[in-house]
């Protein structure tokens, strides 16, 4: 390679592409040699770490014919090693390979012998280099940095690799519901009352419900079954949403009354903020996605069995319960409107199968130790797809979403690898570097 293209290389390289250069053995397997002159003979490149510590663990070399084990350490320059301390770290005293792209500065362990150094400037072809450059390059994508090749992209390799992307998803929701197990006791059927809080709080208001939640011992939910006026006034008491005089709405007043003996009685601590009701539509306000949970809780007090535990829950069944009849004309207290059923929609159905059923069903079949993973993806299927402005833009790529599964791996696509520039962790992005070398 010309002296000037290595210059340009130099200052565009990252550590990711050197990462992907040694997993996938893009280099040379023969003719490799270390810049203190040592012949590398790559027997294993090791295991990929993404945490701390060295890059690769239990790597296999042969160094002039003798066999090393042990960890191989990547950076741009060799001056990294002193410039990231790891000569003051324990967890590197055991790199027999330092693979850079430029050697600026030889490196040493604690006891003094030098760590060999691989200068991969030398051996990496112009095209991989051109690949990379491309793929990244600015002025040839506006959504994602594959967007003129994904089209193009193995079938096989597209189709294996979404698959390993939905449950890549059900394991990153399953993080907060471990969390959230271990801030309960494992409590599962706390945990689901939680977690459809923050599905019935939405974007706007997630947060602040599963608050609320937090804020109610469980058992008392239990005590409250089949018992409107009280589980409501629980709920909107401890929503901060009875605050205030109105002698003009009896119920808004009976709900004000029985909170206010609740509260006595189970020494309650209402949240520090309040619902929003700002940008959302009536049919979303929280008085009415509370007054909905609500009758959820009123009608079945053993939820968790009928929605997780059972392979076919009848979803629509369970969570389409009829909400108190004060409702039926009111968005919000003392303010009447024009009479409706505001039953759980359709579409909120399938929000709360994608957003808590399903990734609690996955979470606690985990627990088990027995995964269902095709009844799930069959359950996620049958769901209709998403519809928000990242679908589309995928869609406009020629990419045929068909349903929640598609859309939820299209998401985690885009939210994980596309747009934190992670696309030699992706199998899209590496089959369009499988460049032979």
């Amino acid at each position: 390679m010309p002296a000037l293209q290595r210059v340009f290389y130099f200052y565009k390289m990252k550590e990711d592409l050197l990462h992907f250069i040694w997993k996938f053995k893009k280099y040379p397997i023969n003719g490799l040699v270390t810049t203190s002159g040592e012949v590398i003979n790559v027997v294993s490149t090791g295991i990929h770490n993404h945490l701390s510590g060295p890059d690769f663990f239990n790597a296999q070399l042969e160094l002039n014919q003798q066999l090393w084990a042990g960890n191989v350490e990547i950076h741009i320059k060799s001056s990294d090693w002193y410039a990231h301390n790891h000569q003051e770290d324990s967890n590197y005293d055991n790199v027999i390979l330092h693979v850079v792209w430029e050697d600026d500065l030889s490196v040493f362990r604690k006891d003094g012998s030098q760590i060999p150094t691989l200068a991969l400037k030398e051996y990496i072809p112009l095209k991989i280099l051109d690949t990379y450059q491309n793929l990244f390059d600015a002025r040839n994508y506006k959504f994602i940095n594959c967007e003129n090749e994904f089209i193009k992209v193995d079938e096989f390799i597209k189709d294996n690799w979404m698959d390993r992307l939905f449950v890549e998803r059900l394991e990153q929701k399953t993080v907060i519901i471990n969390k959230l197990l271990e801030e309960t006791n494992n409590n599962w059927e706390h945990v689901l009352f939680l977690m459809l809080l923050k599905t019935f709080g939405s974007k706007i208001n997630g947060e602040t419900f599963m608050e609320i939640g937090k804020s109610i011992d469980f058992s008392i939910i239990r005590k409250l079954y089949n018992k409107t006026l009280e589980m409501e006034s629980l709920l909107f008491g401890q929503a901060n949403l009875l605050n205030g005089a109105d002698e003009g709405d009896k119920y808004f007043n009976d709900l004000k009354k029985e909170y206010a003996y609740l509260k006595h009685k189970y020494n309650l601590n209402s949240v520090f903020k309040s619902p929003e009701f700002f940008r959302l539509r009536p049919s979303n306000f929280p008085t009415i996605r509370i007054a909905q949970l609500s009758a959820i809780y009123v009608k079945n007090n053993n939820l968790f069995h009928l929605l997780i535990e059972k392979d076919e829950p009848n979803v629509s069944g369970v969570l389409n319960a009829e909400i108190s009849e004060y409702w039926e004309d009111h968005f919000n207290f003392d303010k009447t409107s024009k009479k409706s059923k505001k039953r759980v929609t359709d579409s909120f159905l399938d929000l709360l199968m994608i957003n808590t059923i399903i990734p609690l069903k996955f979470a606690f079949q985990r627990y088990k130790g027995s995964v269902d993973n095709d009844a799930l993806l069959k359950l996620m299927t049958d769901i209709k797809k998403e519809e928000n402005n990242l679908i589309s833009k995928f869609g406009k790529l020629g990419v045929t979403v068909k349903s929640a599964k598609d859309s939820q791996t299209y998401l985690q696509l885009y939210n994980n690898y596309c747009s934190k520039d992670k696309c030699l962790d992706c199998a899209i992005g590496a089959s369009l570097m499988n460049i032979k070398v």
